[in-house]
């Protein structure tokens, strides 16, 4: 079956200035940095226990997730890729497509106890691209397709020249191997997780820079499909993307924060030139992963805004009877979400000012039509617009009226 993610790329290098094509990929990869809390919390767990799901729950979930077939690529472990694609032939049938880590880095290194993360990256890899690609080493050429034929590299830089170095190397030498086997690849840059020298203005530039220069030096057969990174914000995102347009730059989710938080991330980085989103933890910390997916696609899709989104997926979990983990209120507010894998260093930023927007100056009913009203806009679009325009004095509400008033808002807009 041909895979979304091709449709798309052919798309996007066809028309680089004009497609409106973007990738959406789920990040089932955590086993190998967080280890047994990889899963996330389980339904049953209770608030004075942090019990996790199991790795076979975590592989239901992306059985399932797959099986909706609203994302372009599914990430995963060498191993769950070896019981999906290999064995199982989950993908076989699927418009999606396989892709497995193929790296793991000391910063990713983020185990209870462990103190890895705060130190320099430091290159390293667990998995073999035999493995990846037929569950086995020395693969025949004919059993390369068995599995998956694309996996992700991280390199994290931090202005440290013999560990960037050792870094842009390993590197190196992975594109070497990639290229001898067939073997494609998307490059995840992190933002310097232990940097020397660099203030916080600085480090977008930095990263930028990088890329720029390390891919210069790379011909077109070992380079990597699409970017995957920290959302800096407008002016680097434009900055990257205006440099070379033919280069896909994705985003990475990081930490869960709010609902509202992954959704204006998406929406966001789209706006300023994205063309791809990989969330992992925004998705597994879902109360409900495929009604996440689902808006996150809508999202990247340019059919739906982020608050509204927010209300969107409150009232799926309303109508599911799933508890959310936040109240409504509570969802629906904007906070700075840390990106690295230890949640403790680089922060996304979603505007200029490292403050995220608020969908509150937006002066439209909600409904897509930007506040001019289309054919398609129902005729409460009036009683939309003053909902959306005529805003209350949230300072002088108290939670119960802010969460009624929201309640409502989402009602009036979706036609519930």
């Amino acid at each position: 079956m041909q895979k979304t993610l091709d449709q798309k790329l052919a798309d996007i290098h066809a028309n680089p200035s004009s497609s409106k094509a973007f990738i959406l990929a789920d990040a089932k990869d955590a086993d190998m940095a967080f280890g047994v809390g990889a899963p996330g919390r389980s339904p049953e767990s209770h608030a004075s226990e942090a019990r996790a799901r199991t790795l076979a729950d975590y592989r239901d979930q992306i059985r399932e997730i797959v099986r909706q077939g609203l994302v372009d690529i599914m990430l995963m472990s060498a191993s769950t890729n070896d019981v999906l694609t290999i064995q199982e032939r989950l993908f076989d049938k699927s418009a999606v497509t396989p892709a497995a880590r193929a790296n793991d880095a000391s910063d990713v290194f983020a185990v209870r106890g462990g103190s890895y993360i705060s130190e320099p990256s430091r290159p390293f890899r667990s998995a073999s691209l035999d493995h990846i690609q037929c569950g086995h080493v020395d693969c025949d050429d004919a059993e390369r397709v068995r599995g998956a034929n694309l996996g992700l590299y991280s390199i994290t830089l931090n202005n440290r020249l013999d560990e960037d170095l050792a870094t842009l190397e390993a590197y190196s030498r992975f594109r070497a191997e990639a290229e001898r086997v067939g073997f494609r690849h998307f490059l995840e840059v992190f933002s310097p997780n232990a940097p020397q020298g660099l203030a916080g203005s600085d480090v977008a530039s930095f990263v930028n820079d990088h890329i720029a220069r390390t891919l210069a030096g790379v011909a077109t057969a070992g380079r990597p499909l699409f970017l995957k990174m920290v959302y800096q914000g407008p002016r680097a995102m434009e900055e990257l993307v205006n440099y070379d347009p033919y280069l896909v730059v994705g985003v990475l989710g990081g930490s869960a924060g709010t609902t509202h938080d992954a959704f204006r991330l998406l929406h966001d980085a789209r706006k300023y030139g994205a063309r791809a989103a990989l969330f992992g933890r925004k998705i597994n910390n879902a109360e409900c992963q495929l009604a996440f997916v689902q808006f996150l696609r809508l999202l990247a899709d340019g059919d739906i805004e982020p608050a509204d989104a927010v209300l969107a997926y409150h009232g799926v979990l309303e109508r599911l009877k799933i508890k959310p983990w936040r109240t409504l209120s509570a969802d629906l507010e904007l906070t700075s979400g840390a990106t690295s894998y230890g949640s403790s260093t680089a922060t996304a930023s979603h505007s200029e000012s490292g403050t995220m927007a608020s969908d509150d100056k937006k002066k439209d009913c909600g409904c897509g039509c930007d506040g001019k009203k289309p054919g398609g806009c129902n005729d409460k679009h009036s009683e939309h617009a003053e909902a959306t325009t005529a805003k209350p004095d949230f300072s002088k509400m108290t939670t119960a009226e802010k969460t009624a008033y929201q309640k409502a808002r989402r009602d009036r807009v979706f036609g519930w």
